[in-house]
């Protein structure tokens, strides 16, 4: 009978110190993650009209998810910056495309001033560009290139800071290290493109991006589009196609390129260590080939399979998941 009641209190005191165990572990938990942090976005006028529309919900998820960040995956919905509410969400989303007029009202720029000043973070998907991909039609799709920030978006941020510029972020910025470090592992991708994304494309998995910054902080960050590899359906299955365009040689590629004929126009691209490459185009904007610092020309080419999209979609969420990360512990 003893043993009985010996092994029951043991059974027992087993039970009490998980109860208690498991108590301290959720509040040290808690203590860890830290408050609920609520994200907003910006739609200008209808919000049912947006571009990307399960990208940010899909990412808060995903961040909810994989780190120890306490966001909450509900979108807080914004029509302007006139809205005072603005100030109840330390990081601002907002799709260049979904705002029509990048003119700000009075009371747009003095709520603006404001939060940037205050420490607010506003993040603009899409809100860079370069000369040769400006023209209505063209799509987004060299990290190479000389990306400048929209040119209605930079003359709104000078008329709030005139002392202001935005500024490329370079490769060795904290930004493209906070959470997730390099490129996720390319061996997933064909060989015809994998060394052209590890050298050229997302090198060490940096992206092209410029930044606004207050008190050495950034304040305002603007990329090229990557919203498109968030998003994924009620299925939980990718919403969009990404395909990838590669720059490639081929013997005695450079000595017809020379003389070949083109329908659009000729730009000049710096690169980061001021070397220039020229960009021929055809009709819209549409880059065809381009002759390089070297004297080596090469053809622009896309490459699409199933590979390479889910392999855009992991890298875009990753850098997502760094750029909100980022927003939050600086």
């Amino acid at each position: 009978m003893k043993n009985i009641n010996l092994y029951t209190i043991y059974i027992f005191s087993i039970f009490c110190f998980c109860d208690i165990f498991c108590e301290t572990l959720e509040k040290e938990t808690k203590k860890i993650i830290g408050p609920e942090v609520h994200i907003a976005q910006l739609i200008q006028g209808r919000a049912i009209s947006r571009h990307y529309p399960y990208a940010l919900p899909t990412l808060l998820k995903y961040i909810k998810k994989e780190t120890t960040l306490n966001v909450n995956q509900e979108v807080k919905l914004l029509t302007s910056f006139e809205d005072r509410r603005m100030f109840q969400f330390p990081f601002i989303y907002v799709n260049y495309a979904d705002r029509k007029d990048w003119h700000f009202t009075e009371k747009e720029k003095t709520n603006l001033r404001s939060y940037l000043e205050r420490g607010g973070f506003i993040y603009i998907d899409a809100g860079i560009n370069a000369d040769f991909l400006s023209e209505k039609g063209a799509g987004q799709h060299h990290s190479y290139a000389e990306w400048r920030a929209a040119p209605d978006l930079a003359e709104a941020f000078k008329e709030l800071f005139p002392e202001k510029d935005f500024v490329s972020l370079p490769r060795s910025h904290p930004l493209f290290s906070v959470f997730y470090s390099g490129l996720p592992d390319t061996e997933i991708l064909p060989d015809t493109v994998r060394e052209f994304v590890k050298k050229e494309k997302w090198p060490g998995g940096t992206y092209s991006a410029v930044s606004l910054k207050f008190d050495g902080r950034i304040g305002v960050l603007a990329t090229p589009i990557i919203a498109m590899g968030w998003g994924k359906n009620n299925l939980g299955q990718w919403q969009t196609t990404i395909r990838f365009r590669i720059r490639e040689n081929t013997d005695g590629l450079s000595e017809y390129l020379k003389t070949a004929a083109y329908s659009g126009a000729r730009f000049e691209v710096m690169r980061e260590e001021g070397t220039k490459d020229i960009v021929f185009c055809q009709k819209r904007a549409l880059p065809a080939w381009v002759n390089e610092p070297d004297g080596e020309w090469r053809v622009f080419r896309y490459y699409q399979s199933t590979e390479i999209s889910d392999y855009a979609h992991v890298f875009y969420t990753r850098l997502g998941a760094n750029i909100l990360i980022y927003a939050m512990t600086h």
